[in-house]
Formats: C-alpha cells, sequence, structure tokens
C-alpha cells in the first residue's frame, strides 16, 4: 500500500467486496461555492450515491495525506477553510505531501488517488480544457493530459463554457481519449445542454458505459473516458444568458490580468454575480445528475 494514501474503512471494505465505489473531487468544497452551501452540496452529493447504490469517496488531501473518502467533519474542515486550502494539481503533490499541508484535489488528482486506491468511477461537474486564446497563452488545463494517461471514468456535465469547446476536443482525440455523449450526440455545455459540438460516440444506459469501459480497461489501453451527461432540462440554462456572462466575466479576467489555476474559480463566480445566482444552482443540479450516472455506471462495471 502507497504509504502516502489513506483509504476510509468503508472504501476500503466496499473495494474489497468489489461494492461499486464513486469517486468526488474537493476542490468544489473549498473553490466552487461559499460556505456552508459547499459543504451541504458535498454531503448531498455523496447522499445521492448512496441513495443510487455505491459508496462516495470524497477525495482530499489533509494533513500530507491522500485521503480517499472523507468523513463529515473533514467536509466541514475543507468547506470553512476554503480558498486557504491550496487547489491541488498534479505538480502539488510532492511538496503538499512533504509538508504535510492541505490540498483540495481537482479533476486530475482525484483522477490519480483514485487510481492508487483502485477506484474506476468519479463524478464531477466539469472538467478543465483548452482555455480561450490558448494559440497565444498556452493555458491548458492539466486535467486533459491526466485524462489521457490515467484509467478512470470521469461523469462530468462537459467542458465548462468558459473554455474553447472546439480546441479541448480537439485535444481529447490527440490523446486518444473517448469522448462519450449519455443519451446525446452533442457535447453539452455545463450550465447549458447545447454547445454545437459533436461527441465521438453516444451511449444510453449505465450497462453501455460500464461494458465501453471493461473493454478499455481489458485491452490495456492507456487513459480514462470521458462520460458527458447533460444538465437536467428543467434546470439548463439559456445559451444567449451564459454565452453573455461568460463573455464579460472572460473580458474582465482579462483586464485584471488572471490566468492559470486562479482563472476557473474567477470566472465561476463572476458568472455567479452576472446570472444572480442562477449558474451556482444549476451547478448543483448538475453534479447531482452526475453523481446518480456515476452510481448506476459504478454497479454495472462491478457486477
Amino acid at each position: 500500500m502507497n504509504k502516502y494514501l489513506s483509504i476510509s474503512a468503508e472504501v476500503q471494505e466496499a473495494l474489497n467486496a468489489g461494492k461499486p465505489v464513486v469517486a468526488l473531487e474537493s476542490t468544489i468544497i473549498s473553490h466552487g461555492m461559499p460556505y456552508p452551501q459547499n459543504v451541504e452540496t458535498a454531503l448531498r452529493v455523496e447522499q445521492t450515491i448512496r441513495d443510487n447504490g455505491a459508496v462516495p469517496a470524497t477525495i482530499a488531501i489533509i494533513g500530507g495525506k491522500l485521503k480517499a473518502g472523507c468523513t463529515p467533519e473533514e467536509i466541514e474542515y475543507l468547506g470553512k477553510k476554503g480558498h486557504a486550502v491550496t487547489k491541488a494539481s498534479r505538480r502539488d503533490l510532492p511538496v503538499l505531501i512533504a509538508r504535510g499541508e492541505d490540498g483540495a484535489t481537482t479533476v486530475t488528482t482525484t483522477m490519480i488517488i483514485a487510481a492508487m486506491a483502485g477506484i474506476k468511477v468519479f463524478a464531477t461537474g466539469g472538467i478543465g480544457g483548452v482555455h480561450r486564446g490558448a494559440e497565444t497563452t498556452m493555458d491548458i488545463s492539466a486535467d486533459l493530459e491526466e485524462l489521457a494517461q490515467t484509467p478512470v471514468m470521469v461523469i462530468c456535465a462537459g467542458a465548462k463554457s468558459i473554455l474553447d469547446l472546439g480546441l479541448t476536443l480537439e485535444y481529447l482525440e490527440t490523446h486518444g481519449v473517448p469522448v462519450i455523449g449519455y443519451q446525446t450526440e452533442e457535447l453539452p455545455a455545463f450550465y447549458t445542454r447545447h454547445s454545437g459540438f459533436k461527441v465521438d460516440y453516444r451511449l444510453d444506459s449505465p450497462k453501455e458505459l460500464a461494458d465501453a469501459f471493461r473493454a478499455k480497461l481489458d485491452l490495456g489501453l492507456r487513459g480514462g473516458m470521458l462520460v458527458t451527461n447533460p444538465i437536467p432540462e428543467e434546470y439548463s440554462m439559456p445559451a444567449d444568458v451564459i454565452n453573455k456572462a461568460i463573455d464579460e466575466a472572460v473580458e474582465e479576467s482579462k483586464r485584471l490580468g488572471i490566468h492559470g489555476k486562479e482563472s476557473t474559480p474567477f470566472l465561476l463566480a463572476k458568472i455567479k454575480d452576472l446570472t444572480g445566482g442562477d449558474s451556482l444552482a444549476a451547478n448543483i443540479q448538475l453534479v447531482l445528475n452526475n453523481a446518480r450516472l456515476a452510481a448506476r455506471t459504478a454497479a454495472e462495471l462491478a457486477k
């Protein structure tokens, strides 16, 4: 066992018994929402996974330990500490561990720790991707590189619509990452169901998703699989409203010189203000929707 990895008793028992487990990230707790909504949402997501037949494993770095499965007290701690917790990508892990510090896991680090623990399915809100203007800034999320090399299925509501979605799909295609639309042929764009871009394949049931991922693992193909699950129709925001807010937020971030790992939290907070909080409500609903699908898919994979 990796000496830096701490798996909760509940998660370890489930893994030993071949029961379905779903990984969850912790950046959404510390950086994605204000307190106490962040903690309430994290606990709701965990309960949604339980209600759909799987065991949740919220992943974080606490006191230099890679945690696969956080207690409600640890989730509360991360939620209260908020932005004071380091947003931890692959490059941050060695130093955080060596210093015994805390870290909130992004898609990248959640995938890494999930794979170490033997967890195959991960539910999140949206992945990072190629940022607008990346042809000059080279600002590309580490999430894409992780999807290319780590064998975890990531279920999300598409790439965040603050990104260049066309270039994000091109990057994933180059790195051999299958982009699956769940009951859709169109890439969802996080707050809205429509982007105008096509996914690689449409699959219509948790069993089909599990079968495709099992085949990928059996073939020994490197990397993960990206499943894009559209936000439920009743919570989907009008594309023109959300795109206007995104354009304004992107312009302001350029004016303020915000870039790198600070850009996504800044843009999401700005979009929340511009939409009167509607984007936060949509964000919560799409995460719950992804948790339901992830639990059902993990249950199929465990059969």
